[in-house]
């Protein structure tokens, strides 16, 4: 591995002095609406701002949308200052380049480029901004930069004679350009450390960049063409190929997509799998900068990567897909850790049940003791948070519970994870039979028309509460010399205890068979209770 920049160095101390806690543990995927031609992605600052061509939209450091930049017209390639503070964003219909105040959202200078049409990639180096322009595949295209501390920036001419508008990437005083309109398209390497200079020329022997990306000193350029199915890489000083990430020919997709990881060590990698069939493959995988050794994958089945749509911020990663949503894959950078629950097949409502379990972490590290999340869901699609539990130092945890409900119940057990390692859940499901319940209904055996009767019972839960609000429903079948009629009754609300109360005033004579029932509920098995009454006499 190349020695790491002293900015990278600093930035890697700050952050093992001072580690970040998780905002939220698991991935997310945000609608941000459609996006036109747009699809770009920055981050700085704990700020994430995505192109979406007649705006831009404003996301924090967890994904969520915090507004959206309007008035724009054709803002398709974006660029931001490292801590946030400025946004620039090339307006590709109007020739104009907005400076924005991410804070506000609000534009604060526009900076016209009539002589420069179609303005679409930034790269952004300190105070000087570097734009790739030109219209569709027009050979007037190039690259110009502007001092952004002058009150009117002039355009200085970096490239001229492009086909279309070219990708442009700068770092460590080293800019590299490329066309995307032409094939195959070569990349020309500039020293931009003073005065711009011609650097030389790579011939990349790809057809149609999609991506283009650097490591953070600029000693090595990575490519994401059509063709081939391969992300190289290239040494900017010596115009040489050096690397190559992936094994072609096409099996997960058509490159569409590159980020290399803050500290330099990570290629972040995506193949477009909505170009091929069938659509399988990871999205997205992590590479190592210096051996090529394939790691992480990631994957989201909602839809494909957007060109241009990776951006790295701390140790997340950001995604833009293609139909308008932004993907945080929380912690990407970080070891894997690994969860695991064991439940029991079946249990019983509102009888305990245990579950364990283990948390591991990768390289052999000891996981010692760490709070985990528990989440309890139940059959008709609730969910109630559980106290959480503590895993051993072994990792092992165990958890107890007394579901209230019958059917199919799972338990989510997740880890936040840390500075270090990722986040990681687990999940197990039990199926449980409701409990068992019984009625009882006695009352007298015999009766007299138009004299109140009553009966008393017991709904019996084997000493479990009744739920408050639990009703018993009644009816009355009466056979006689009219034949057979039942009719129901209102409906019984049961003591806590169980117990209640049926009364009722007979109309006429014969056997009234009275009949109480427990059903529907979602705790326990149905229950059912008769009692017969010969009532005597008659009404007048």
């Amino acid at each position: 591995m190349r020695p790491l920049p002293l900015v990278t160095l600093a930035l890697t101390v700050a952050l093992a002095l001072f580690p970040t806690t998780p905002a939220a543990a698991a991935d997310t995927t945000t609608s941000l609406g459609y996006l036109g031609r747009g699809g770009d992605i920055v981050t700085g600052g704990g700020k994430v701002f995505v192109a979406a061509d007649d705006r831009i939209v404003a996301a924090d450091s967890t994904g969520t949308v915090t507004g959206t930049i309007t008035g724009l017209s054709g803002a398709v390639g974006l660029a931001l200052t490292p801590d946030g503070s400025r946004l620039y964003a090339a307006l590709t219909d109007s020739n104009q380049i907005a400076e924005i105040d991410p804070a506000a959202l609000t534009i604060t200078r526009r900076i016209d480029l009539a002589s420069y049409a179609c303005p679409e990639h930034l790269a952004l180096a300190g105070d000087r901004l570097y734009v790739g322009h030109g219209c569709q595949t027009s050979w007037g295209g190039g690259v110009i930069s502007l001092d952004l501390t002058a009150a009117s920036p002039q355009p200085v001419t970096v490239a001229s004679n492009i086909s279309g508008a070219p990708l442009v990437v700068v770092a460590g005083g080293t800019l590299v350009a490329g066309s995307t309109k032409i094939s195959p398209a070569d990349l020309l390497v500039y020293d931009v450390s003073g005065t711009p200079a011609l650097r030389g020329t790579i011939d990349a022997n790809g057809s149609y960049l999609r991506d283009l990306a650097l490591t953070p000193d600029g000693s090595s350029a990575i490519t994401a063409y059509e063709h081939p199915w391969i992300f190289n890489a290239w040494d900017t000083t010596t115009l040489t190929k050096t690397k190559t990430y992936g094994t072609g020919p096409i099996v997960e997709g058509i490159p569409a997509a590159l980020a290399v990881s803050p500290d330099g060590t990570q290629v972040a990698a995506s193949m477009d799998s909505s170009l091929r069939w069938p659509q399988t493959g990871p999205d997205i995988t992590l590479y190592d900068e210096e051996t090529e050794a394939r790691g992480k994958t990631y994957d989201n089945p909602l839809d494909a990567v957007t060109p241009q749509g990776l951006a790295f911020s701390g140790s997340d990663l950001f995604v833009v897909l293609k139909r308008g949503y932004l993907w945080r894959i929380n912690g990407a950078l970080l070891s894997a850790s690994a969860l695991s629950v064991t439940a029991p097949a079946t249990g019983t409502a509102l009888e305990s049940l245990t579950l364990t379990g283990r948390l591991t972490l990768s390289e052999n590290t000891a996981p010692g003791a760490h709070p985990l999340k528990i989440t309890r869901r139940h059959p008709d699609g609730t969910t109630t948070s559980l106290p959480e539990v503590t895993t051993a130092a072994d990792g092992t945890f165990t958890l107890t519970d007394t579901p209230p409900v019958g059917g199919s119940v799972s338990y989510d057990v997740l880890w936040d994870g840390n500075s270090t390692f990722r986040w990681s859940t687990a999940t197990a499901t039990v199926q449980v039979a409701k409990h068992s319940a019984s009625l009882t209904l006695t009352g007298p055996s015999t009766g007299v028309v138009g004299k109140e009767l009553q009966l008393t019972g017991t709904l019996n839960a084997a000493g479990k509460p009744i739920p408050p609000g639990t009703t018993i429903s009644a009816t009355r079948t009466v056979t006689g010399r009219d034949g057979t009629i039942t009719t129901p009754l209102p409906p019984i609300s049961p003591a806590a205890d169980g117990s209640f109360t049926l009364t009722d005033t007979p109309d006429g004579g014969g056997a009234h068979a009275y009949t109480v029932r427990f059903a529907n509920s979602p705790t326990f098995e149905p229950a059912e209770a008769l009692h017969t009454t010969t009532i005597h006499g008659r009404l007048g």
